[in-house]
């Protein structure tokens, strides 16, 4: 097995132990720097943020991959592409030499991918190949597809129709008995912590007067003292491994970026979310939708409403039980080893 990733991506991938192809310099997804200037807050809606990652997925990102991962397929000669649902180039390169394609989901609602905007961005770089057009996106539907998030929270609305094998790669205990002291997790991802201006400041404020205890990672470019003096009861870090994290606490308060809000359900907990860009409006939007969370606007939210907002979620047992339901489903899907049988039925 090889994995093909940016640049910036090759030295974690080889440390892990596999063969690892670059698909862009090794400028691109460069670790940040030790510490940096937060920008300004970002904030984009459900229309934008599909607008933007037209753009950027399947006008730039495509075109780079398309152009990058022939080579990484004359090189290595799989007998078959995994993609992650984001990647439109590969499908590309894989259909000019004749590989098969496999795709995992990575976005838990399944609303970002718009046809009506990807496909006459992809049609145009199909055509560059040679390849005929694509309106409907079958080749990004077609073949064997995966997903390690529970079933249920995939959208019906989803634009592109997929029957996906689910597994459970999780390793998480059963929800058990609350602790008397409740806990809240803040954290805002690994990527949009950078452009988050003051929401880090409002979001500990609403915090800091609540009988709780908080842990807040905001990032390696950010230094936590950036952020002020904070009560005793409120811990932040660069980083923590999420997975040490949430077993400890009762409440999740997050941009809701697919991978942040999929740990948070799988471990049984309620989110409140502040959508900043990307899949997290299509993903708030599906929580709310199912119960399992409340949202914010990032951009206008009070640390008063925060710490009302979080109060609330945290005395809501019907929110703590629907949470645990979703879990629950999830801990019964079969483990990875559904996943790689799957995967080397579709290979031979």
């Amino acid at each position: 097995m090889a994995i093909a990733g940016s640049g910036g991506l090759v030295p974690r991938i080889q440390n892990a132990g596999f063969t690892a192809f670059a698909t862009s310099p090794m400028v691109h997804h460069d670790p940040a720097p030790p510490s940096q200037t937060r920008k300004p807050l970002e904030v984009m809606d459900a229309r934008a943020a599909t607008i933007e990652f037209a753009d950027n997925f399947a006008e730039r990102g495509a075109r780079r991959m398309a152009l990058a991962m022939p080579d990484v397929i004359r090189a290595f000669r799989p007998d078959l592409v995994l993609r992650d649902e984001t990647d439109l180039g590969t499908t590309i390169a894989a259909e000019l030499l004749d590989v098969p394609v496999a795709t995992h989901l990575v976005l838990a609602a399944g609303l970002l991918i718009r046809p009506e905007l990807v496909a006459p961005r992809l049609d145009a770089l199909r055509a560059e190949h040679g390849l005929p057009p694509d309106p409907a996106l079958t080749r990004l539907t077609s073949g064997l597809v995966l997903t390690d998030a529970a079933p249920s929270f995939r959208s019906p609305k989803s634009p592109l129709p997929m029957r996906p094998t689910p597994y459970n790669s999780f390793d998480t205990p059963r929800a058990s008995a609350r602790a008397d002291r409740p806990g809240i997790y803040v954290t805002l991802g690994t990527i949009f912590n950078h452009a988050s201006g003051d929401l880090f400041e409002r979001l500990l404020a609403g915090l800091a007067d609540l009988d709780v205890d908080v842990v807040a990672t905001v990032g390696e470019g950010t230094d936590p003292a950036d952020l002020g003096p904070q009560p005793t009861h409120v811990r932040v870090e660069r980083f923590l491994p999420q997975r040490e994290v949430l077993p400890a606490v009762d409440l999740v308060i997050s941009h809701g970026g697919s991978g942040s809000l999929m740990a948070t359900l799988a471990h049984g907990l309620p989110s409140l979310l502040l959508p900043l860009g990307a899949d997290q409006p299509h993903n708030g939007m599906r929580a709310v939708e199912l119960g399992v969370a409340a949202t914010l606007d990032a951009a206008t939210v009070t640390s008063e409403e925060v710490g009302a907002r979080a109060r609330e979620l945290l005395a809501d047992e019907a929110v703590r039980a629907r949470c645990v339901a979703v879990a629950d489903e999830w801990r019964e899907l079969p483990g990875p080893s559904v996943a790689v049988a799957a995967l080397e039925g579709a290979a031979s």
